[in-house]
């Protein structure tokens, strides 16, 4: 049995890694794994608890899971944990039969080296930190001897925000099996008092759940205790799986007598300010809509019903203008009107006819906005004591217009000039959300990803709630000079109903005697002051009389702010700023021992070879941005689509031949590597070629120098080495790998690399089986193509080098969702139009929107020669 070290992405789930000989080819090792063919009762999770800890709104957070293999082999036990995207987990131990292995903190860069040496070694490491919606996934496998016991024990830390009146604990339940000692206990001290105290689970049903669960607070202390029996977590009553798989989600708020708070301990302290009953202030508000082509379909029919929701919501007091860019900007109104009911109706008709065309002009359409703001408050026709807020929803790249990120950032910082606050809806992947973090983050806002689900109206819908009642503009808090040193953020440009500011410092003086904080803002009607008086003599008594749950809180809460907010910071600056940031950050990451984007922790694991290793990274968003390098497929009717190297836009084409027709799609005379494609049309096809739908329907893959083939179809795998052939169906789950290349097969897509460099990605689509007209369908990715060379032909293979090419001239056409324009290329003036095609390369079921500019005729003026020039006699 060969070692291996397999990030899973399940509890416990067990894993065996089997070593095959392939024919004729020793040096051909066969990894095939089928984890239905496990004995999933061989490893046992006995206990999984999860204790959490919170002072203060800082949560403690330790997850400890022990599992016991019962097998009389070795077996591989996986340890999975969900946290928030908002926590740093802090620390990671591995204990098997009474050997403890820790994790420990490192700067990410020799984290990283060490990690390569030990690939470079031979020696087996992973990356076990992934990013989701709501949270992040760390995984950590490690091989157990038989009979041995292992526990994993993970923490993680989190200042718990306050939002919408409430602070919100999120825990992940997926065990994925039953455990006979499951468990999840939290304790809360909250020195204001606990006004409200409530837990639910979303997969669990009232009646057990009521049994299960205990909560309870009072004064200062609640408590909730989450205790499942096996009878409780059965499926039914004599099923073997578990129901344990959904949220868990606790929230709490504390009592406001006083509008702030303030607690010290041990030389640091913590200000809390949340006032309440005050009367909101209007707001003048620009929603900034990206209505580009790709937000076709389900993006601009989620954005009206949002937006409709959101003029539910709107004070009449308010003032609203609503401007739309996709490669022009339209406005609703030319300046700013009042939410009267009759406006509102009429902006309501307006939503409703919003619809989907053109490219994405974001400069435009952000200044205008901005523009519009900045006017309405010059000319007086906004209240006195209004505050102005600019929404922006896109869900691409600019593209037209002024397209440079940098320059955009920097025309709309010159426009808002600090006067209000711009935030930034980011919805999908298929975007730069750096870019739009940054944007928003230097004009005192902040971004937010729209997840394309079905419930992203609500998302945007719950966005604006965040930000529809201003309570206070221009929010300073103010300490004794000369007392405080290393003070977090203590300026805010609004304070929201259902939000909290908290402020963390350090004092001058441990053993000054009173501490005094001020709260200055702008309200609806007056500006406010709010003082805070703090006797350090007898908070220091009252702390000793209490059972404070961890002593450090303040200390680590101050670090955690700290951090935080120096990394937001740091997206913004440049050079020795840069530096100084990052420097200050990475020292406080590696002091307080919390995994960040500037540190990783390394796990150090006892496997066959010594010091085996993985390093678990805090992924940012950036993690889901689409890879820069050039892309080049053809998926579809069939769709060729180019990305063309050094531009940010992409050229698509069809090619119209007849079922059978094999196509060369890549040729290099250089590496040897060849790739050619056959068209398979629908059942039934129509003879009337208007109509025809074709499609890949195989694909071949030749090496020359390896006298190597491979042939893809919708039904099999075929791998001819020379005079040996092996067949794989896509039902398995197979990686063949060799010095020089690998092939990786799984029930959707055929991956093969050849070195690093060169990888090409084979994609089944699967139809109804009993579909009377449509079949199954390939689609090919090129994912690599470094090392391919100059000289490279085909359909595909000739855009490896840049091409060159401008559009200008364009216009809405008779379909105003179709832009027509001129593409000037290759000596070709030609006709083209806007048009979204489907990538699935990272979402093989649903794709992601690509945009492109349609060539006329097979691609006629953009291919060299004509189509027929591409087609060959046969697959290889």
């Amino acid at each position: 049995m060969a070692s291996a070290w397999w990030p899973c992405l399940i509890v416990a789930l067990l894993s065996s890694s089997m070593a095959f000989g392939f024919p004729r080819s020793p040096s051909w090792p066969l990894e095939k794994r089928n984890v239905l063919d496990e004995k999933a009762d061989d490893i046992e999770v006995y206990s999984t608890k999860v204790s959490c800890k919170v002072t203060s709104r800082f949560a403690h957070n330790v997850v400890t899971t022990r599992a016991v293999n019962r097998a009389d082999a070795a077996k591989e036990v996986s340890f999975d944990v969900e946290l928030p995207k908002t926590a740093f987990i802090t620390n990671f131990t591995l204990t098997i039969d009474g050997v403890t292995y820790p994790g420990n903190v490192k700067e990410k860069e020799v984290a990283k080296k060490q990690y390569e040496k030990a690939v470079s070694q031979g020696k087996t490491a992973g990356l076990v930190k992934a990013s989701g919606r709501k949270l992040e996934k760390f995984t950590v496998s490690v091989n157990v001897a038989a009979g041995s016991k292992v526990t994993f024990e993970l923490t993680y830390e989190e200042l718990l925000k306050r939002n919408k009146g409430k602070y919100e604990m999120y825990l992940k339940v997926q065990p994925k099996q039953l455990v006979k000692d499951f468990e999840i206990e939290v304790d809360i001290f909250e020195p204001q008092g606990i006004s409200m105290l409530d837990a639910q689970a979303s997969f669990i049903t009232n009646d057990l759940l009521g049994s299960a669960l205990s909560k309870s607070f009072s004064g200062k202390k609640g408590h909730v205790s989450f205790k499942p029996s096996l009878d409780q977590q059965r499926s039914c009553p004599t099923c073997g799986d578990t129901l344990l798989n959904g949220d868990f989600i606790i929230t709490y708020d504390v009592n406001r007598e006083s509008p702030a708070n303030v607690q010290i301990v041990n030389g640091y302290f913590v200000h809390f300010f949340a006032p309440q009953g005050l009367p909101v202030v209007p707001k003048n508000v620009v929603f900034v809509i990206d209505i580009s082509g790709s937000m076709y379909g389900r993006k601009i029919e989620q954005t009206r019903d949002a937006l409709l929701k959101i003029l539910e919501d709107i004070k009449e007091e308010d003032y609203l203008n609503f401007i739309l860019f996709d490669s022009d900007v339209t406005t609703w109104k030319d300046t700013l009107v009042q939410a009267t009911p009759e406006n509102i109706q009429e902006a309501r008709e307006f939503v409703k006819n919003i619809r989907d065309r053109g490219m994405t002009n974001i400069n435009d359409g952000l200044l205008t906005g901005i523009s519009m703001l900045n006017k309405a408050r010059e000319e007086h026709t906004v209240p006195e004591r209004s505050t102005s807020i600019v929404i922006m929803l896109t869900d691409g790249d600019a593209n037209v217009g002024e397209s440079r990120p940098a320059k955009i950032q920097e025309n709309v910082l010159s426009a808002i000039g600090g006067r209000f606050p711009l935030y930034n809806l980011g919805f999908g992947n298929n975007l730069n959300y750096n870019f739009l973090e940054s944007l928003a983050l230097e004009n005192d806002g902040f971004a937010r990803r729209i997840y394309e689900d079905s419930d992203a109206n609500l998302q945007l819908q719950g966005f604006y709630e965040e930000v529809a009642n201003p309570l206070l503009t221009s929010v300073e808090v103010e300490y004794p000079e000369n007392a405080i040193l290393d003070l977090t953020r203590n300026t805010y440009q609004h304070f929201y109903d259902g939000s909290e500011i908290v402020v963390a410092g350090r004092l001058v003086d441990e053993d000054m005697n009173n501490f005094k904080a001020d709260v200055k803002g702008h309200g609806a009607l007056t500006d406010l002051t709010f003082t805070e008086e703090v006797d350090l003599k007898e908070m220091e008594k009252a702390l000793q009389e209490q059972d404070y749950i961890f002593g450090s809180y303040i200390e680590r809460l101050w670090a955690y702010l700290t951090i935080e907010q120096l990394l937001d910071k740091r997206k913004n600056a440049h050079g020795s700023e840069k530096e100084n940031l990052t420097a200050q950050a990475l020292d406080l990451s590696l002091k307080y021992h919390f995994v960040t984007p500037l540190t990783s922790m390394v796990v150090t694991k006892p496997e066959d070879s010594d010091n085996q290793m993985a390093i678990a990274d805090k992924p940012g968003e950036a993690s889901y941005q689409p890879p820069s390098s050039p892309y080049y497929y053809v998926d579809g009717d069939p769709h060729f689509i180019i990305q063309v190297r050094g531009k940010k836009d992409a050229i698509c084409f069809n090619i119209d031949e007849e079922p059978g027709t094999v196509l060369r799609l890549i040729q290099d005379p250089i590496t040897g590597l060849t790739v050619n494609g056959q068209i398979i049309g629908d059942q039934g096809n129509s003879s009337n070629s208007k109509n025809r739908k074709t499609y890949l329907g195989k694909v071949g893959i030749v090496n020359s120098p390896m006298d190597l083939r491979i042939e893809v179809t919708t039904e099999k795998i075929t791998l001819h080495n020379g005079a040996a052939q092996s067949t794989f169906s896509w039902l398995d789950t197979v990686t063949v790998t060799s010095e020089r290349f690998s092939v990786k097969i799984n029930r959707e897509a055929t991956v093969v690399s050849f070195g690093k460099g060169i990888t090409f990605k084979v994609i089944l689509h699967q139809v109804w089986k009993k579909h009377h007209i449509h079949l199954h369908f390939l689609g090919f990715y090129v994912l690599d193509s470094d090392k391919m060379s100059t000289k490279s032909h085909g359909l595909l293979g000739q855009f490896f080098r840049p091409l060159a090419f401008q559009v200008s001239d364009l216009n809405p056409g008779n379909d105003p969702s179709k832009i027509h324009a001129t593409m000037l290329v290759k000596k070709h003036r030609l006709a083209v139009t806007r048009g979204y095609q489907k990538d699935y390369r990272k979402d093989v079921h649903n794709g992601t929107q690509v945009g492109c500019w349609f060539v006329h005729n097979n691609g006629q003026g953009v291919i060299d020669g004509v189509h027929s020039d591409y087609i060959v006699s046969d697959l290889f």
